[in-house]
């Protein structure tokens, strides 16, 4: 069986993607830095015979090299997300994203790895105002986080076209589900809801909840990455994928989800009321993807709807947070 390279894969996306080929007989190594990922995380995998852990960061490019000593793929997915993040601390973020992307490219060029595969971001899209969102109509960034996730997909391709890596990118579009983190100042909408309101706090909306996002459950991610890792059409590699549901919900809708599923648990959940704040600077008003590219070359079929994945979702929240 083939061995696996995931960084970040401490991570939320990371440790999903670990467990996930883990089980179907993978070898897997890891390699994280634990700046935003968690030790507890990989806790379970540590005594995995076909699980190695390597604490190191992409930043260094003699411990990319060593990461990818006798790897077959390289799910990339190391990256400190965030946009607020990015906009408080551009270098940082461009430091890990792009500098530490292309270390990795490089040491994965070296090493003639199979495949790479990376997180691209549904930010790449910018200011585009078209919807649904086509992977070749993408407008102008709104902030670092956004500009560095596209010079990942620069650097890719030229990679490809330069030294014939094949590279697939995958255009993340709000990615939720077990293991997100609710903690810490950049905590994703959806994790720091659930515990606020398990917590009966009322949570905070960004403008007046209007905005809407094509929130993606963490099990069309993996089926994502497997798919793009382990395609053999010509035609389906060298190229950037939406990774999304194809739906789009307001962050009022989110909310009634939320409020929904939990009152199951508690129904005093039912009654939190919700404050609105000023928007939030680099955002973008409206997130809808076009899904039809992976599923027309990669037979992408996504398992999840929303409201599917948030009552899975909470679930593991309820039964890890209280």
């Amino acid at each position: 069986m083939y061995t696996i390279l995931i960084t970040g894969g401490a991570g939320f996306i990371g440790s999903n993607l670990t467990d996930f080929f883990l089980n179907k007989g993978y070898s897997v190594v890891c390699l994280d830095n634990f700046a935003t990922g968690h030790r507890h995380n990989i806790e379970a995998f540590l005594e995995r015979p076909n699980y190695t852990l390597i604490e190191g960061d992409i930043r260094d490019l003699e411990t990319c090299h060593k990461a990818v000593e006798n790897v077959d793929y390289v799910l990339h997915q190391a990256a400190l997300g965030s946009v607020p993040r990015s906009i408080k601390d551009p270098i940082t973020s461009n430091d890990v994203n792009v500098s530490g992307f292309l270390n990795m490219l490089v040491a994965a060029r070296d090493a003639k790895v199979k495949r790479f595969v990376y997180a691209a971001s549904s930010s790449t899209y910018g200011d585009s105002a078209s919807l649904p969102k086509v992977e070749d109509v993408i407008g102008r960034p709104l902030s670092p986080y956004a500009i560095t996730k596209y010079v990942n997909e620069l650097y890719a391709d030229v990679f490809g076209k330069t030294y014939g890596l094949k590279c697939i990118g995958l255009r993340y579009f709000n990615v939720f589900g077990r293991r997100q983190d609710p903690n810490g100042a950049y905590a994703a909408v959806i994790p720091l809801f659930v515990k606020q309101l398990m917590n009966h706090e009322s949570p905070t909306i960004n403008g007046t909840g209007d905005y809407s996002r094509d929130f993606t459950y963490i099990d069309n991610v993996i089926q994502m990455n497997e798919l793009a890792m382990l395609t053999e059409k010509p035609e389906a590699i060298n190229t950037v994928y939406n990774t999304a549901v194809g739906d789009r919900t307001t962050l009022n809708d989110l909310v009634g989800y939320l409020k929904k599923y939990l009152s199951k648990f508690d129904e005093k959940i039912g009654d939190i009321n919700i404050n609105y704040g000023p928007n939030r600077v680099g955002d973008i008003p409206h997130s809808l993807a076009s899904v039809e590219k992976a599923q027309q070359l990669l037979g992408y079929n996504p398992s999840h709807t929303i409201e599917k994945g948030l009552q899975e979702a909470i679930t593991w929240y309820w039964e890890n947070l209280k």
